[in-house]
């Protein structure tokens, strides 16, 4: 009786204790582990009151923003991963750009339309991490290595009978724009190269999506292919260990094949100058939710051009908080290369500060080659690398785009075009739809009717990506880099 007493007591103390801490102590308001600004208190209308969504906001915002946000969700990694069993059974997601074109079966998967398609294909072999350990983190993330060299990969669910319309999408370009050159890049990702043996499964092979998308481009439509450019050099640092991003140098490599393929001029790294953030945790750390990953920071290396002058202008764009487009700035001149302190998480915003934009970089290479680069987060590490190679460089996002795209290109006189995605998102119905609606589009910023009245989504949110349900890893991935 005495211990049930002292139990209700201990129990009661415990929850007198967070009541006092969750109703009394200041809330966050920026989470460090998620990279996103948090719920704020909503604004109160009689509207939203009587339709009940102000009660839903507030609960909202209650528990979005708790006291000692991050301190709870760090303890509770640091709990997972002490009893987490290293058996590599748990659930695995697979990350495919869209569930209309992705695998029902997450087995690896072969190419049926043309089986012998990859005999002479280059196939990357995995001499890094095939010993390494690996377990499985929150949301199917791939966990492999230990203390200072751990590295988290993303699962791939696509198939090598998927991604054809990005490849389509290429070839309308060059059908709307004859006279200009085209070019299909798929970025591979870092799970491609250092995933171990013992995790194969887990995963499906990108060899075959990408020779899908070569396959069905057309003959005047140029292929950059970086399968074997990136896994020849898979013993550097070309992809971060705790970024679902490749690291700068990755890009430089891929940059320098774009460039043998576009004959145009290319310089070696001795041309830039080596810029160093250290102890960067990116985006993986809060998708897989391993505190592993936390205490395995690494240094983001990039690279900026010398002896060639250039001038970045930007053009803005105003975003609700559903991430539609409803405003967009004026131009303005700015830099293009951001810095950021040792141990800030949003160091791959380097490039470009943010996606939410238009980019047009005016370089002094005059040789009339002028290029656009259609892409998603990945492709802003491609462009500082080219400033010795054309003229001009305008850089679009995939997500963000309201003017209509055969007027650009003939106002600006583009010479280029560039397609540079990730495969997750080449992979994606969402990313081949926007490119060809930015074909035929007014160039009028139409705000959806749904949010029309509702004056709280004038707010710019913290994260910038929407999250279609099966490619919301890499979406919400690419929202962090902004931060």
């Amino acid at each position: 009786m005495r211990f049930s007493k002292a139990y209700i007591l201990l129990f009661g103390l415990l929850f007198a204790a967070f009541a006092v801490v969750f109703n009394t102590f200041p809330r966050s308001t920026f989470s460090e582990l998620e990279k996103r600004e948090l719920a704020t208190f909503p604004e109160f209308t009689t509207e939203k009151l009587f339709g009940g969504s102000f009660t839903s906001e507030v609960s909202s915002w209650f528990s979005d923003s708790e006291p000692f946000r991050d301190r709870f969700m760090w303890l509770s990694m640091q709990v997972k991963d002490l009893i987490r069993l290293n058996t590599g059974e748990e659930h695995i997601t697979f990350h495919a750009a869209d569930p209309e074109e992705s695998p029902e079966n997450p087995d690896i998967l072969e190419n049926p339309e043309n089986p012998e398609s990859l005999d002479s294909a280059y196939n990357y072999e995995n001499h890094i991490t095939a010993d390494e350990n690996a377990k499985i983190a929150n949301a199917g993330i791939i966990i492999v290595g230990s203390g200072e060299n751990v590295r988290a990969l993303m699962a791939y669910g696509g198939s090598g009978k998927g991604c054809t319309g990005y490849a389509e999408a290429a070839n309308k370009y060059k059908e709307t724009f004859p006279g200009v050159n085209v070019y299909c890049m798929v970025i591979p990702t870092s799970v491609e190269y250092y995933c171990p043996e013992k995790m194969r499964k887990r995963t499906n092979p990108q060899r075959p999506t990408i020779d899908n998308v070569i396959r069905h481009l057309s003959s005047d439509v140029k292929p950059v292919d970086i399968y074997e450019t990136l896994g020849k050099h898979a013993d550097e640092d070309i992809f971060l260990r705790t970024d679902h991003h490749w690291a700068p140098l990755g890009a430089y490599y891929a940059a320098e094949k774009f460039a043998q393929v576009a004959g145009v001029p290319f310089r070696d790294l001795s041309s830039y100058d080596r810029k160093v953030v250290h102890g960067y945790v990116g985006s993986m750390y809060g998708y897989s939710k391993d505190i592993s990953v936390k205490e395995a920071p690494e240094d983001f290396v990039y690279y900026v051009p010398r002896d060639v002058t250039y001038t970045t202008t930007y053009i803005d764009y105003r975003i609700d908080e559903n991430y539609h487009v409803i405003g967009m700035g004026r131009p303005y001149k700015s830099i293009f290369f951001y810095k950021y302190k040792d141990g800030s998480g949003g160091a791959y915003c380097t490039f470009m500060g943010s996606d939410t934009r238009i980019t047009h970089v005016q370089t002094s290479t005059h040789n009339g080659r002028r290029l656009m680069i259609l892409k998603d987060s990945f492709g802003n590490a491609l462009p500082g690398y080219l400033f010795y190679s054309f003229e001009d460089i305008f850089v679009i996002d995939s997500r963000y785009f309201t003017k209509n795209m055969v007027d650009y290109v003939n106002e600006n006189r583009i010479t280029d075009i560039l397609f540079a995605n990730n495969i997750f998102k080449a992979y994606s119905s969402h990313t081949y739809s926007n490119y060809v609606k930015f074909l035929t589009q007014t160039g009028s910023i139409q705000r959806p009717a749904s949010h029309a009245a509702d004056s709280s989504a004038q707010k710019k949110p913290a994260t910038r990506d929407s999250i279609p349900a099966v490619e919301r890893h890499t979406e919400r991935a690419d929202s962090t880099s902004s931060l």
